[in-house]
């Protein structure tokens, strides 16, 4: 009896995939490395931003070209001091229909409902990695049911900017609280597309929300797709099969184990694929880098690590290793989508100057043979593989560590490792959410200072990117900063990321985006 019932469930359940697939206005993707929770709170991560992004709505959100723009706010101002938020809410936002509502069906997004989701997010019993965003507020408050009010103790230019993360989104407080912890996997909001279902380790289903309250510029009605249905396949060679027997929709930004199979060496799709499927690509904010553990060795080993910056060959590390899917990491820090204004060359292979610093650093320090321990996660061995590699010409032992990745996080966390490896996403679409990783105040645990990088002019300038306006300006400080941290190389930059699509023909409106965020409101499926 036990068999027969289990085999009827599975029966059901795949019966009800092969349902929604055979839709024509279904989305299909895969997520392998699973969705943990699909509560802004906890959208720390792209696999779960994915998801929370067709789910919520906050009060302002960004476009594909980074301009902010209203989302469930209508307008606002800023008061002249430059703290003072004040956000006019959209009186037609209507929450996904609920039977915890107290008319069972949906009401109306008012101020208070920012208020509460605010409040929620700072909570140390919820325990949000996002309660950081709030960091700089010194007051919120719903005015009425139609204004909300953010007070900063500070200016800062890139508070609009945290606005747009996921972390912001307005919640239901009736909601919330009846389900407790369960609201992660039952999740009510305002966005395009509301939960459905969602079996665990198989399929997340989100179907149109016929309510949704954005219109395209036709005057027509969005989402047009009628669902999105989402994998977990946790194999990425699978999961390219998959999309290979239209089983998916797109693929995003592949392995290095199956890159040969999909790109050649200019980093375009192969013969095979490119009267099959559609490659689009662009600029992902994304850095990748080797960071040094200066807290006791800024000054003293300032000349080695020069010399390794100078004997890398960024350039044949991405044509050879990724297939040019990304851009060496040239300029410095700030990755390609945001540092057009104040670009330079600063990051090449030269190992005449690398061979001179290096010389230098063995006669200032006494010594002969060099052995470097690096460590980092199996996922980017091949890289480092390569550094090895050109390290070995200056006679420099380089030693890999493997680690898990929970592991290097908290070792990154705790100043444990004195070389790592390490990336930077960005949180928001500002260089100075790049440069606060060297703020002298932002040493770990305290902030993203992995690498205890401590400057006194470095700071300051930082400091006058938080308040000064003038593009111009800022883009001359912006310069100064690379450069700082140039001269005193506490990283190696590596690479800047790349957001890879790989589509099927008849998907239209996917885009790409230098937050690598995935919209689909305005996607459909071509006949």
């Amino acid at each position: 009896m036990i068999k027969r019932t289990l085999a009827i469930i599975i029966f059901l359940l795949l019966g009800c995939e092969n349902n929604l697939d055979s839709s024509k206005d279904i989305f299909r993707y895969n997520e392998y490395s699973n969705i943990s929770s699909l509560d802004p709170a906890f959208s720390s991560t792209l696999r779960n931003i994915w998801p929370t992004h067709q789910i919520f709505n906050g009060l302002v959100r960004m476009d594909k070209n980074l301009n902010i723009l209203p989302d469930i706010a209508e307008d606002w101002t800023i008061s002249n001091d430059k703290k003072v938020y004040s956000f006019k809410i959209k009186d037609n936002i209507y929450f996904h229909e609920s039977t915890y509502f107290k008319n069972g069906e949906s009401r109306v997004v008012n101020a208070h409902d920012f208020e509460y989701s605010f409040n929620r997010l700072i909570n140390k019993n919820i325990a949000s990695p996002g309660a950081w965003v709030l960091n700089n507020v010194k007051s919120f408050k719903a005015i009425n049911d139609s204004i909300f009010q953010i007070e900063l103790f500070t200016e800062f230019n890139s508070f609009l900017e945290i606005l747009t993360m996921k972390y912001c989104s307005v919640v239901p407080k009736e909601i919330v609280d009846s389900l407790g912890s369960s609201f992660s996997k039952k999740p009510i909001g305002t966005g395009p597309f509301k939960f459905k279902r969602w079996d665990e380790n198989i399929k997340l289903v989100l179907v149109k929300n016929e309510n949704y309250h954005e219109f395209d510029e036709s005057g027509n009605k969005l989402p047009y797709l009628d669902g999105i249905s989402i994998r977990f396949i946790p194999d990425k060679k699978s999961e390219f099969m998959e999309f290979l027997s239209g089983n998916l929709d797109f693929i995003s930004s592949p392995e290095n184990t199956i890159i040969d199979q999909i790109f050649n060496i200019d980093g375009n799709l192969n013969e095979n694929l490119s009267d099959k499927y559609n490659l689009s690509k662009s600029p992902y904010l994304n850095t990748e880098y080797i960071g040094f553990n200066t807290s006791t060795n800024l000054k003293e080993d300032l000349l080695l690590r020069k010399a390794i910056n100078y004997a890398i060959d960024r350039e044949k590390m991405m044509k050879f290793l990724r297939k040019n899917i990304g851009y060496p990491a040239k300029s410095g820090l700030v990755p390609n989508g945001l540092n057009d204004n104040f670009y330079a060359n600063r990051y090449f292979k030269n190992i005449d100057l690398a061979s001179k610093y290096l010389n230098e650093y063995k006669q200032i320090n006494n010594v002969e043979n060099i052995t470097i321990n690096l460590t980092t996660d199996a996922q980017y061995l091949d890289v480092l593989e390569f550094i090895q590699s050109e390290l070995k010409s200056l006679n420099i032992n380089l030693k890999i560590n493997i680690t898990p990745p929970s592991i290097l996080r908290q070792g990154k966390a705790t100043g444990k490792f004195d070389v790592f490896r390490a990336s930077w996403i960005a949180d928001y679409a500002n260089p100075e959410n790049y440069f606060s990783l060297f703020y002298s105040k932002n040493h770990t645990p305290f902030g993203p200072n992995y690498t205890f990088f401590t400057n006194k002019e470095y700071d300051s300038l930082y400091e006058q990117t938080l308040i000064i306006k003038d593009k111009e300006e800022l883009n001359k400080i912006y310069m100064s900063m690379e450069e700082i941290i140039s001269e005193y190389s506490p990283i190696v930059p590596l690479y800047y990321d790349m957001s890879v699509r790989l589509k099927q023909k008849n998907i239209i409106g996917l885009d790409n985006n230098a937050l690598n965020i995935l919209d689909l409101k305005t996607v459909y499926k071509k006949d």
